[in-house]
């Protein structure tokens, strides 16, 4: 009996291992439709936490998709990416920045439907994030769209409407910012995907 319940303990904590590590689902809710995304809380802690943070104070509720990067954008500059950024919430409701947590570092890479947050300098990204079409390795540390050579700090990954994501990208912009931003509603966890 005692090792029955040895038995059944251990195979407990596998299981509550297992789903304790699987990705986190979300969905972005836009006036356009859909965006479910998994979040990778164990290779990105403070960048998924940092997210977490706007989310579950809702200041990414009503914020927009608000630039975008295209070949045709971006034909002037040497490295060029394909994106789509949204999130940033007015400077009252800013947190400090966060740490980067580099790709070397968490061993994410920017792929087709990579979600990462967006920066300046190391160590300033606050509330914008990306979501990349495509491969984007300039965009991974060691990369040159951003001069430091440090990348972008990636920390999930779209599971469900990649091709909203891409027809917002070929939306009418002007010099990258959108004529019309798309709104995002709010960010809320997929219970049942």
């Amino acid at each position: 009996m005692l090792k029955l319940a040895h038995c059944f303990l251990l195979m407990y904590f596998a299981y509550s291992n297992v789903f304790a590590q699987m990705a986190q689902e979300y969905r972005i809710v836009t006036d356009m439709g859909n965006i479910d995304i998994e979040l990778y809380s164990d290779q990105a802690p403070e960048t998924v936490a940092n997210f977490l943070r706007y989310l579950s104070n809702g200041f990414y509720n009503d914020t927009d998709f608000y630039r975008v990067c295209t070949p045709e954008n971006e034909a002037g500059r040497e490295i060029k990416i394909q994106v789509i950024q949204g999130g940033m919430v007015s400077e009252k409701k800013l947190f400090p920045p966060i740490d980067l947590e580099t790709t070397q570092k968490t061993g994410l890479r920017h792929q087709n439907g990579t979600i990462s947050m967006a920066r300046s300098g190391p160590h300033t990204a606050q509330s914008s994030f990306f979501i990349c079409i495509g491969d984007q390795p300039e965009l991974d540390y060691g990369g040159m769209r951003n001069p430091d050579g440090q990348g972008f700090a990636a920390f999930g990954k779209v599971v469900r409407g990649m091709d909203l994501v891409k027809q917002i990208q070929v939306m009418e912009n002007t010099e990258q910012y959108l004529q019309k931003p798309v709104a995002i509603r709010q960010i809320k966890p997929l219970e049942n995907p």
